[in-house]
């Protein structure tokens, strides 16, 4: 792993009705730390974000989090994070977060999550950056979504070389690894049985 990498975290602002979901994001920010890999995502303490902000500071990681000014007066933002950007709307947030990070990937989420993730693969796509961006695709709950982008290469609508631009992988290490960020060995786990991209 390279030193200084700073990933961008996309995930959900609600935990999921599965605790199975907090508990791989919690375990996924722990080794992202343990890896010394800084982490930025948006800022808030509730949701798979808090506890990816959580997880990761417990295991004395760099967390930065980027959040509208209108989120901080609703009492949404994390107040013990390394560095707490303020910003005036959703699109700095996104524009502040793309500019601090070098890859980005997707946890579970929702609609937020998949157009945070959408923006960043198009914008690699366009090449105003060459980020690499990747989905990581726990007990396959974006299988939907990968079949989804294998239709659009089929139908003619995306190329083969831009679907490529978004990886899929069903652990973090093989993840970073694709997107060209292999983390140590120190920092990795044993992936679980049927843990595949």
């Amino acid at each position: 792993m390279p030193a200084d990498v700073t990933l961008c975290v996309f995930c959900g602002s609600s935990r999921g009705f599965e605790p199975r979901f907090a508990e791989a994001t919690a375990e996924v920010a722990g080794m992202l730390a343990r890896a010394g890999v800084d982490l930025v995502y948006g800022g808030g303490h509730i949701g798979l974000m808090g506890v990816l902000a959580d997880a990761a500071l417990a295991e004395g990681g760099h967390v930065a989090g980027v959040i509208p000014r209108a989120l901080v007066a609703r009492e949404l933002a994390h107040t013990g994070l390394t560095v707490l950007h303020v910003v005036e709307s959703m699109h700095e947030r996104k524009a502040k977060m793309a500019e601090l990070a070098d890859a980005f990937i997707a946890l579970p989420g929702g609609a937020g999550t998949l157009e945070e993730i959408f923006e960043q693969w198009t914008w690699a796509q366009l090449g105003i950056h060459s980020k690499p961006c990747g989905i990581l695709n726990f007990e396959g709950y974006f299988d939907p979504l990968r079949a989804m982008v294998a239709g659009m290469v089929e139908a003619g609508f995306l190329s083969r070389e831009h679907a490529d631009l978004l990886q899929f992988a069903g652990d973090i290490e093989t993840l970073l690894a694709k997107l060209g960020y292999p983390m140590p060995a120190t920092a990795q786990r044993a992936a679980a049985p049927g843990e595949e991209g």
